[in-house]
């Protein structure tokens, strides 16, 4: 049986480099440790927050100064990073997927958006359609989910009382019971 792909809320686009610049914790990696660096904290803190959004992410790397094609890697269902072709930036990469998305009957199902922070860019997008995050917006929402799976994680970890037993189901309680005072045999193996 084919594999469905998933269907996503929406497409997030991400002009990397310029969330990188946006952000202090990423400006910060990037001038101690190098761009590698920044890139894969910036990669990382959208792993997360595109799963828990069921967001389609691509992350996208000016690659312009390099003589290479473009090219995509995928790091997880939800996230996938576009490497620029050659002479091609971020913001005209970005710019074609919106033309491209426009005409696609996808927009009438699931939304588009650009996180950026580059005005010119912000306006070309709106003229598009498409709709717009600011990479400090993407920031708050990248963090407020991270604090919202860890609340999840911390209510769903504790147990309803001190002891095991409080945290099986009743039925299996009943019947380590009946073991206890011999009412029930052991199963054995």
């Amino acid at each position: 049986m084919p594999r469905r792909r998933p269907v996503y809320q929406a497409i997030l686009l991400v002009d990397g480099y310029n969330v990188i610049g946006a952000w202090d914790v990423l400006r910060q990696l990037r001038d101690r440790h190098g761009l590698e660096e920044a890139r894969r904290g910036l990669v990382e803190s959208l792993v997360g927050y595109s799963a828990f959004q069921g967001f389609n992410t691509q992350v996208v790397f000016d690659a312009q100064y390099q003589d290479t094609p473009g090219s995509r890697e995928i790091i997880t269902e939800n996230l996938c990073i576009c490497y620029t072709d050659f002479q091609q930036t971020a913001d005209t990469f970005i710019e074609l997927a919106c033309s491209r998305f426009r005409n696609d009957l996808r927009k009438y199902e699931q939304r588009l958006i650009v996180a950026t922070s580059d005005r010119a860019q912000q306006q070309t997008v709106i003229g598009y359609g498409a709709e717009l995050m600011s990479a400090q917006r993407l920031l708050s929402d990248v963090e407020a989910a991270e604090r919202r799976v860890r609340q999840r994680q911390f209510t769903k970890g504790r147990s309803p009382g001190r002891f095991l037993a409080n945290s099986l189901d009743p039925q299996a309680r009943e019947k380590l019971s009946r073991l206890r005072f011999g009412e029930l045999e052991p199963e054995q193996p």
